[in-house]
């Protein structure tokens, strides 16, 4: 299995009155494979995995592998602080058709150390035969996984390669060192993506490709092919969208811009909120400035949604 290019960490549409809103989904899917995005991962951190009922965690993933189709490789978040429910919910997602693999992250709160983490991904690794790639996220768990951990699991067959999420490009590099050429590194934040890639990184796993996938998919693939003149230039163009996704706590800023460029609802589950005032200000100025703001007749920007 190849692995490469540019994926989307997806949001998880939900509709007015906080349920899944299973259309919008299915059409996100197909909307993104459309304009080039190579990876897909659904019920991630951008997906509110946190907030989902189990029924509903299994059932986003269901569907975006059904819309999928295999088309592109589909892999699930599949997290949880405590070993024994991430293996079975591991074991649960052998089940679903059309499934490539688990990203799977630090566990959360418990702040493991090395070992602790190593025998944690470990046992989701001996617990089922589907590829696994970490999900390295220190900002959210309070446990950074470090290279030599990294370079010990990938030796574990089905661990395939690592979304890395800490913004710690010396240990990014010095990973890309340590690893085998097979093991796949991809950057985790859209900010980083040039830089990783220009290490040996594999790609990107995005939250701007939400919004602009063709754009997010020709900078990573332009980047991978050693065309950076146009990579520096797709890069330089969206870069503040990039970083505006973050202006407050991720999916809220995300799903505040896919409602302006009419491809989403802005609606979140507590305790996510969305954006304030003076940041939805500031989000409205930047989307209008780079020609992507949709507005009604009135010159409201209206929740238009992507079906």
């Amino acid at each position: 299995m190849e692995l490469s290019g540019c994926g989307t960490a997806l949001v998880t549409p939900f509709r007015g009155d906080g349920s899944l809103d299973e259309a919008a989904l299915h059409a996100l899917v197909c909307w993104q494979i459309e304009n080039g995005i190579e990876l897909l991962v659904p019920c991630g951190t951008t997906g509110e995995a946190s907030t989902l009922t189990e029924a509903e965690w299994l059932r986003a993933i269901e569907i975006a592998c059904a819309a999928a189709a295999g088309r592109v490789p589909v892999f699930a978040g599949c997290t949880h602080n405590a070993t024994h429910i991430a293996v079975a919910r591991a074991r649960q997602l052998e089940k679903v058709p059309g499934l490539t693999g688990i990203l799977t992250a630090n566990p959360f709160y418990n702040k493991p150390g090395q070992e602790g983490q190593y025998q944690h991904f470990r046992a989701i690794s001996e617990a089922t035969p589907l590829p696994i790639l970490l999900y390295n996220i220190p900002g959210r768990t309070g446990a950074n996984l470090e290279p030599e951990t990294v370079v010990r699991l990938s030796e574990l067959a089905n661990v395939v390669g690592i979304k890395e999420s800490s913004g710690n490009l010396v240990q990014i590099t010095e990973l890309l060192t340590l690893v085998p050429k097979s093991f796949k590194v991809f950057a985790g934040d859209d900010g980083l993506a040039l830089p990783i890639i220009s290490v040996g990184g594999a790609g990107l796993i995005s939250v701007a490709s939400n919004v602009i996938p063709q754009a997010m998919s020709q900078m990573v693939r332009a980047a991978l092919n050693d065309d950076w003149e146009l990579a520096r230039k797709i890069n330089r163009q969206y870069f503040r969208l990039m970083q505006a996704h973050f202006w407050e706590a991720s999916p809220a800023p995300v799903k505040a811009v896919m409602a302006m460029v009419g491809k989403g609802e802005d609606v979140l589950r507590l305790p996510m909120v969305p954006v304030s005032k003076a940041t939805r200000k500031r989000l409205e100025t930047l989307v209008g400035e780079l020609g992507l703001l949709v507005e009604a007749p009135t010159g409201r920007v209206d929740n238009l949604r992507v079906f």
